[in-house]
């Protein structure tokens, strides 16, 4: 009887316990999904503010085409000779400066 008592985890280090496990799996998920996504909007938000007339970028759609104005939140590129397309500055994926 006595061995049966003894056996029985103890209400406190029971809530302890899950708590530790709790924050062991926020932080592996912070680490490992969070912060490497927060990492990567910080670049892509310099990537978009280094935007300057003659660079070459690729939009999220796949587009190419060459930056010929810009605004606060749009970005005119020519898409071919005399065709010109207006994009919200998201929307560029990939600069490639060449101007």
């Amino acid at each position: 009887m006595l061995f049966l008592i003894q056996a029985q985890p103890d209400a406190t280090s029971s809530l302890i316990s899950t708590i530790i496990m709790f924050l062991a799996i926020f932080l592996i998920f912070y680490f490992l999904i969070i912060r490497p996504q927060q990492k990567r909007a910080r670049e892509h938000q310099k990537l978009i503010e280094s935007l300057k007339k003659g660079d070459k970028v690729i939009t999220s759609s796949g587009i190419h085409g060459k930056v010929v104005g810009l605004d606060d939140r749009t970005v005119l590129l020519e898409v071919d000779d005399g065709v010109k397309i207006k994009f919200e500055k998201t929307a560029i994926a990939v600069v490639t400066r060449e101007g």
